[in-house]
């Protein structure tokens, strides 16, 4: 016996509440409850079906360890950003803007297993099963063991899995996908949590490896309920800018990896290329000799990405000047300029700051603060740095500069692509040998690091 009841449910974060509400008590967005039908069904005198077993608490130290297995597969950057391969009966959320090159992705994937004699399964909600086969044959990417199925009903989704028992499956996208038995709109919170966990039982019932491609909100983040993000086992975003060519998988979640590290790919006509040098790609169009130019030496992970980071500065007439950051923090710029108005006795009260990091990458480690402070300093004294210095370090807020970690790594990568002379913090030059063919240069200080780049 069924009863159906009205709810409202928040769009953002899953809030229900009897009656609407402007504004989420949830998660504090405005016009985000939408109005639902629930089914309730009341189940009298019926016993589970599922067989009940009870298992023992037992001592951590009697529990046997073991590395999970993987199926490594020949894209060596999602390899990468998976820690080493994919894990059976994993689940795994993808998530980007629209046209980046997720279901690509997908597909070069699904097609890589295939060459490894692995039966994928690839659902497709969004597109037809010709659409797919067009990218198919731009990408080369046709085999026997790829099943292809345009649907969007759970029930005849879980009928397919049945008949074609894939090792890998894809869904193209989980807001296309619904449950019959729940009376809302495809892609709404309830639909989306419903058909996740059938996904998640499906995966680790069967040990079948599951991808599901979720979109993205205004803000960037996947579409949805936050609880999303929790039922699945690694969470990866897609992202890159629309006018560059170069698209970097990044980790958020990982139950089986690292969630520091970075795959980079570049999208071309046969569709997303691995980049296995990223600095030498990035620094490729470098100018030489041009003042508001550094080139930082960056950590995305266990891999050190060499990267150029320009600043230009110029005098405005307005009463509150610009500070405009793309790459990197708003509020770090903010910050490092006025320590080197404090600190270096600077005026840049009167100029306006544009900062940029080429090549559309996007970098959040402190150590980039001293690349930042002499790219400003370069570009306010319109002196240029050196074309071959490297530089990297962290500031604060009273002039020092802090150690770092991973030195070596980093100076192994700017020696391997011509760099003869790296600023670094003094504090980080202990325990470690540096190349003998690269000139190291410790201070401990921002005026100190400006008098050896600029002189």
């Amino acid at each position: 016996m069924s009863k159906q009841k009205t709810k409202f449910s928040c769009q953002e974060c899953g809030y229900d509440s009897p009656k609407w509400m402007g504004k989420c008590p949830g998660c504090q967005s405005w016009n985000t409850m939408v109005e639902e039908i629930e089914t309730v069904v009341r189940t009298q005198g019926m016993t589970s079906s599922i067989p009940k077993t009870k298992e023992k608490a037992i001592p951590i130290i009697h529990i046997e360890s073991s590395s999970e297995p993987r199926v490594v597969t020949s894209n060596k950057e999602l390899n990468r950003v998976l820690g080493g391969g994919i894990v059976p009966g994993s689940l795994i959320l993808v998530g980007g803007d629209p046209g980046i090159g997720k279901s690509t992705l997908l597909l070069q994937t699904s097609f890589e297993l295939t060459q490894a004699q692995q039966k994928v399964l690839y659902i497709s909600g969004e597109e037809s099963i010709k659409q797919t086969k067009l990218r198919a044959d731009r990408l080369n990417a046709s085999s026997p063991l790829l099943y292809v199925l345009c649907e969007t009903n759970l029930e005849l989704i879980e009928e397919a899995i049945q008949e074609t028992n894939p090792d890998f499956l894809v869904i193209d996208s989980i807001q296309t996908v619904f449950h019959p038995a729940i009376t809302s709109a495809p892609g709404t919170v309830s639909q989306v949590r419903e058909c996740t966990g059938h996904f998640m039982r499906i995966a680790k019932g069967k040990g079948i490896a599951t991808v599901l491609v979720g979109h993205v909100t205004k803000e960037g983040a996947i579409a949805g309920p936050r609880m999303l993000e929790h039922m699945v086992d690694c969470v990866l975003y897609f992202e890159g800018e629309r006018h560059h060519s170069y698209r970097v998988l990044r980790a958020v979640k990982n139950r089986f990896g690292s969630t520091n590290e970075i795959g980079i790919f570049e999208m071309q006509e046969v569709g997303l290329v691995e980049v296995n040098n990223p600095s030498e790609l990035f620094l490729s169009e470098r100018p030489l000799g041009v003042a508001g130019s550094a080139v930082v030496a960056s950590m995305e992970g266990t891999r050190p990405v060499l990267v150029e980071i320009q600043a230009l500065v110029s005098s405005t007439n307005f009463p509150s000047p610009r500070r405009m950051a793309t790459g990197v923090d708003h509020n770090r710029l903010s910050l490092i300029i006025a320590v080197l108005e404090k600190r270096m006795g600077m005026f840049l009260q009167n100029q306006d700051a544009y900062l940029n990091v080429a090549g559309g990458i996007k970098l959040d480690e402190p150590a980039v603060d001293l690349a930042i402070a002499i790219s400003i300093a370069s570009s306010f004294r319109d002196q240029s740095t050196q074309p071959f210095d490297v530089v990297f370090g962290e500031i604060g807020l009273t002039g020092e500069v802090r150690g770092v970690s991973r030195i070596d790594q980093r100076v192994k990568e700017a020696e391997k692509l011509g760099f003869r002379r790296v600023i670094m913090p003094e504090k980080s030059l202990k325990g470690w040998t540096h190349p003998k063919g690269m000139e190291i240069i410790g201070v401990n200080t921002v005026a100190e690091a400006l008098k050896a780049a600029l002189g």
